[in-house]
């Protein structure tokens, strides 16, 4: 395997994990419906992600999870049992991507990019619903949870189409979240200097 092929694999599996990261099942669905339309990305993919079987669980895996996260209160439940499956998720679908490496270099890579990326983005999730709850009660939490399925249906999109993209896409949503953290915590800070200043 040619070395462009083996970092746009590696990029491919790195871009779907990160999408795990929104959303565990999503990814899996969307790369099983382009290994069966053919999408030239998917070669590298295994072929029991095609199968019809594989896609029905996915599907409704997929149906369950983004609709539990539209129960109040739900949500921030399931975050607890989504991270760690997210992270596995990031792991399998960057070493399913990445077949191609030598075993120590397919699972390092798996591990540490794969399940890093997704173990981000389930982080920043996790703290934007949290945020969402604290801020506004858990009211605003349906439209966090709108935003999270959006981007792991465009991330994985964006990473079949031109994987290079969707990452470049992931990182500067990232770090525009951690800004807003910074902020925010700067913010809080003021509002108690000025609390403890007027007493």
């Amino acid at each position: 395997m040619e070395t462009l092929e083996l970092v746009l694999s590696a990029c491919l599996g790195i871009g779907l994990a990160a999408a795990a990261g929104f959303r565990v099942f999503v990814p899996p669905l969307i790369l099983g419906i382009a290994i069966r339309l053919g999408v030239p990305a998917t070669d590298v993919a295994p072929d029991w992600l095609g199968s019809w079987i594989a896609i029905a669980v996915f599907a409704v895996a997929a149906v369950v999870e983004v609709g539990a996260y539209y129960v109040p209160w739900l949500d921030n439940a399931l975050d607890t049992v989504a991270s760690p499956l997210a992270v596995l998720s990031g792991v399998l679908l960057t070493a399913g991507m990445t077949s191609e490496l030598h075993p120590v270099a397919q699972w390092s890579l798996a591990i540490v990019a794969g399940g890093g990326a997704a173990g981000i983005t389930q982080t920043a999730s996790v703290f934007t619903r949290a945020l969402s709850s604290a801020t506004t009660g858990g009211l605003a939490n349906f439209l966090v949870s709108t935003v999270e399925l959006v981007c792991a249906i465009a991330a994985a999109v964006l990473t079949l189409l031109f994987a290079p993209l969707a990452i470049v896409m992931l990182v500067g949503f990232v770090v525009w979240l951690r800004r807003v953290y910074v902020r925010r915590r700067a913010a809080k800070a003021r509002q108690r200097a000025l609390l403890v200043a007027g007493a």
